[in-house]
């Protein structure tokens, strides 16, 4: 898979973001600012402006450019819907060749096995493209929904870090999680 291709899953249109996907980026965050706002920093309302969007996208660009993040989309086959983000994000080459993982789906999708099928078909891009020797998640203690799916995809509990990241106003402890590279 080339990083420049779009990758199609039984149900999406994977693709790294375009400063074009503003309105959709616009409309992903806010059909869903109150399902994700428990698992994300606090946002301001400047957050669910158009020209944050097209901010947060042009720096998004820039950091694919600089091999430091890519933040990827998964599209509605017709690619007009963001259905789910996907980040590969913190990307350190060298001895350590690892990354980040973040991701969110929609509402109206989750339950579905979506992020599922989606993370299928981007992990082994990260590993093989993107010549990633370890992926890490990490998820709060109380999202087991996460859990369990970092579970299936063969990611594996490293540790636990207290007040790790501040979520919804709150230092929230974490769960860590990797998965190393098959050789």
């Amino acid at each position: 898979m080339n990083v420049l291709h779009p990758i199609t899953t039984q149900r999406t249109v994977l693709r790294l973001v375009e400063v074009a996907d503003a309105w959709k980026l616009l409309r992903y965050r806010e059909q869903n600012r109150e399902h994700l706002a428990p698992w994300e920093p606090l946002r301001d309302d400047a957050y669910y402006t158009l020209d944050h969007c097209v901010q947060t996208l042009a720096e998004s660009r820039e950091a694919v450019r600089l091999d430091r993040a890519y933040p990827f989309f998964a599209m509605d086959l017709s690619g007009q819907e963001v259905l789910a983000c996907v980040t590969f994000a913190n990307v350190v080459r060298g001895a350590f060749q690892a990354c980040h993982l973040g991701y969110s789906v929609a509402l109206r999708r989750q339950g579905q096995g979506l992020m599922q099928e989606v993370l299928e078909t981007a992990l082994p891009w990260a590993f093989h493209q993107l010549d990633m020797h370890r992926v890490m998640a990490n998820y709060m203690p109380r999202n087991e929904r996460s859990g369990r799916l970092l579970k299936r995809l063969g990611f594996e509990r490293e540790g636990y870090a207290k007040r790790y990241l501040q979520i919804a106003g709150v230092w929230e402890d974490h769960v860590l999680t990797a998965r190393v590279r098959e050789p």
